[in-house]
C-alpha cells in the first residue's frame, strides 16, 4: 500500500482533510475533482451540465488511474468515484481506502457553508431540490454498501480538521506495520475458516468435529493459556462443562466453571452480577481469558462480563447452537436484556477466537435446531443467492444435521458474517446493518413477549416475513421473492405469522431499537435475492398495516 486514498460523501472534509494527511506525512497530495477541473477547464457542476455524468464518470477514472500510479500519495477522490467497480480495483490496488462519513444534516450544513464562500456555481446540484436534506439521506444511503468496502471509516461530525487526519495517519501506520496474532498454525489448520479483522487485532473462526477437545491446545496455541473461566448455562454445561475442564486441565490450563439457568430470561444485569462476584472471589485478572460455551445468550452474557470486569478480559467464543455459530458467536457484540427491550446494555468486545464443535449440535433439541436455520437463511437472502438455495434444495439434511452438508452451511454462513463485520465492525457504515434483516420486528416480539414464546430464531423468522412485505409495499420486493422466502420459511417450521401479543408493547420495543436514527426505524429489505438495501422512509401506515395482517 504505496498511498492513502480518501473518499466519502459531499461535505466529508476529503480535500481539506487529505491536505493535512499529506503535510503531515511529507507526501504529495492530489484531488481528483481538481485535477478534472484543470483539465477541462470548467467546474464539475458545469461538466455535469455540459456534457451529462457519463461523460464526468470518464474523466473520474481517468484522474483517479493517474493519481493512483505513484506513490507517497493522499488521493482524495470524488464521492461518486468509489462507486465504479474499475476505480474501486485501481484504489485497492494501490493504497489504503479510508472513508469520511457525516450524519446528512451535517453534510448539508457544510454543503450550505461552502455555498455562501464559493458560490452556488461550486457546488453539484445537492441542494437544488426542494428538501436538500432528502436527496442527500437518499443519495448517501445509495452509495452506502460502496463506502463499506474502505479499509477503514472516520466519523468526522464532532472532529476537527486536524483530528482526522491524526486518525487517519494513526491508521496507516496501524496497517502498514500491522500485527497478525492469528498464528500460522491456527491458519494452516484443515478447521480453520476465516479471519475477523478488527481494531484489536484477528479473530480466527475455527469449525469441526470435536473441537471442545482441543480448545485448551488452540489457547496454549496463541498464548493465552493460564487461567480460564468457563460461563455456561446448566443445559449446556451438563453435556460439555466437565469434559471442557478436563481438555483445559490437560492443556496445562487452570480452569473453573460457573453456570447459570437456561433462558433468554436470564440474560440480564442480575445474572451479569453473581459473574462478576464469582470472578472477584477467583481474583479472576485484565490478561485471563472467559470462554463462553453455549448458545447466543451465554456468549452475550459472558461476552458482556468479559468487556466490563476488570475494563475488559480476554473472551473466547465456543458456541453449542446453530445460531450462535453462524452469528451470534461472529463481530463482537455483547449484551444483556432490559424488561424494555433486548441488547439495550452491551459492549463490543472482539473474542481471541470462535471454535464451533458442529458435534455439540445433535444434543440440541429439534425445536432450537430448527430455529438456528434462520440465521443463514438470512445470510442467504441479503448476500448469498446460492445459499439460500442450499436451504431450499438441502431442507431434509439440515434438518437431521446431516454432518457434512451442516459443516458446510455453518461455515459459509460464518464466513459471510465475518466478512461483513471486518468491513463494519460497530455498525457505523450501514454495511453490517444489512444482517439486522428481521431483527427490527424479530426483538421487539421477544420483548414483548417477555423472551418466554418464541426463539431468537422463530422471531426473526416472523420478522424476515414483515420486512418482505413492507418491502413489496414499497415496490423493492418482487411478489416471487416474498413468495419464495416464505415457503423456505414454512418448511423448515419456522412461523411466518405474529402470536397473539400485544401490540402496544410491541411498537414500544420498536421504538427503542438500536437500529433506529433519530425518530425513524431503519428497515432492511430485499431488492433481490441476495441484494438487501436499508430504509429509513417506510411509511408508518405501511407497517400498521403489514404488522396487522400478520396477526394471528
Amino acid at each position: 500500500m504505496q498511498n492513502i486514498i480518501i473518499t466519502g460523501y459531499a461535505g466529508t472534509g476529503k480535500s481539506t482533510v487529505g491536505k493535512v494527511v499529506a503535510h503531515i506525512l511529507g507526501w504529495e497530495f492530489i484531488d481528483t475533482d481538481q485535477h478534472i477541473v484543470e483539465r477541462e477547464g470548467k467546474l464539475i457542476s458545469a461538466i455535469f451540465n455540459d456534457h451529462g455524468e457519463e461523460y464526468f464518470r470518464t474523466k473520474e477514472g481517468e484522474a483517479v488511474q493517474i493519481a493512483c500510479e505513484g506513490e507517497n500519495r493522499v488521493v482524495a477522490v470524488g464521492g461518486g468515484a468509489i462507486t465504479v467497480q474499475e476505480n474501486l480495483k485501481v484504489m485497492r490496488a494501490t493504497g489504503l481506502i479510508v472513508s469520511l462519513d457525516a450524519k446528512p444534516e451535517t453534510i448539508r450544513d457544510r454543503l450550505e457553508k461552502q455555498e455562501e464562500v464559493y458560490g452556488e456555481e461550486a457546488i453539484r446540484p445537492l441542494l437544488n431540490s426542494e428538501d436538500p436534506l432528502k436527496s442527500i439521506r437518499s443519495q448517501k444511503a445509495e452509495r452506502q454498501p460502496a463506502y463499506a468496502t474502505a479499509d477503514w471509516t472516520v466519523h468526522t461530525d464532532r472532529l476537527s480538521v486536524q483530528e482526522v487526519a491524526e486518525e487517519i495517519v494513526r491508521i496507516w501506520t496501524r496497517f502498514s506495520g500491522k500485527v497478525v496474532n492469528a498464528s500460522d498454525s491456527i491458519k494452516k489448520s484443515p478447521e480453520f475458516v476465516s479471519i475477523v479483522n478488527s481494531r484489536t487485532g484477528e479473530c480466527p473462526l475455527l469449525v469441526g468435529w470435536s473441537l471442545l477437545g482441543q480448545l485448551g491446545e488452540l489457547l496454549n496455541d496463541i498464548g493465552r493459556p493460564n487461567p480460564a473461566y468457563v460461563i455456561s448455562d446448566n443445559i449446556v454445561a451438563g453435556f460439555y462443562g466437565d469434559g471442557l475442564l478436563k481438555a483445559l486441565e490437560l492443556s496445562g490450563i487452570e480452569a473453573k466453571l460457573f453456570c447459570f439457568e437456561a433462558g433468554e430470561v436470564n440474560k440480564t444485569l442480575d445474572t451479569a452480577g453473581r459473574i462478576y462476584d464469582w470472578l472477584a472471589v477467583n481474583r479472576a485478572k485484565r490478561d485471563e481469558t472467559v470462554i463462553a460455551l453455549g448458545g447466543g445468550v451465554v456468549g452475550d452474557l459472558a461476552g458482556f462480563v468479559a468487556s466490563t470486569y476488570n475494563r475488559g478480559m480476554n473472551f473466547v467464543q465456543a458456541p453449542t447452537s446453530v445460531a450462535a455459530m453462524m452469528d451470534a458467536s461472529i463481530g463482537g457484540k455483547t449484551a444483556i436484556d432490559l424488561k424494555q427491550g433486548k441488547n439495550l446494555v452491551g459492549a463490543f468486545h472482539q473474542p481471541l477466537m470462535v471454535v464451533a464443535d458442529v458435534s455439540t449440535l445433535v444434543t440440541l433439541p429439534r425445536r432450537e435446531a430448527v430455529e438456528g436455520w434462520a440465521e443463514g437463511i438470512k445470510h442467504g437472502l441479503i448476500l448469498d443467492p446460492g445459499l439460500f438455495e442450499i436451504f431450499e434444495s438441502e431442507k431434509e439434511r439440515l434438518l437431521d444435521l446431516d454432518h457434512l452438508i451442516a459443516t458446510d452451511v455453518i461455515k459459509r454462513s460464518m464466513t459471510i458474517k465475518a466478512g461483513i463485520v471486518s468491513l463494519d465492525e460497530r455498525e457505523t457504515l450501514g454495511y453490517r446493518t444489512l444482517l439486522n434483516y428481521g431483527h427490527t420486528l424479530g426483538h421487539a416480539l421477544e420483548a414483548a413477549t417477555e423472551y418466554g414464546v418464541l426463539l431468537h430464531g422463530e422471531a426473526v423468522a416472523i420478522g424476515m416475513m414483515a420486512a418482505a412485505k413492507i418491502g413489496n409495499g414499497l415496490g423493492i420486493t418482487a411478489n416471487t421473492l416474498v413468495d419464495r422466502q416464505e415457503r423456505v420459511l414454512r418448511s423448515f417450521g419456522l412461523p411466518v405469522n405474529i402470536p397473539q401479543v400485544d401490540m402496544e408493547m410491541v411498537n414500544a420495543a420498536m421504538a427503542l431499537d438500536k437500529k433506529a436514527e433519530g425518530s425513524r426505524l431503519r428497515w432492511v429489505l430485499l431488492k433481490d435475492l441476495g441484494e438487501a438495501v436499508v430504509k429509513d422512509d417506510v411509511p408508518d401506515t405501511l407497517i400498521r398495516d403489514v404488522l396487522s395482517s400478520m396477526v394471528h
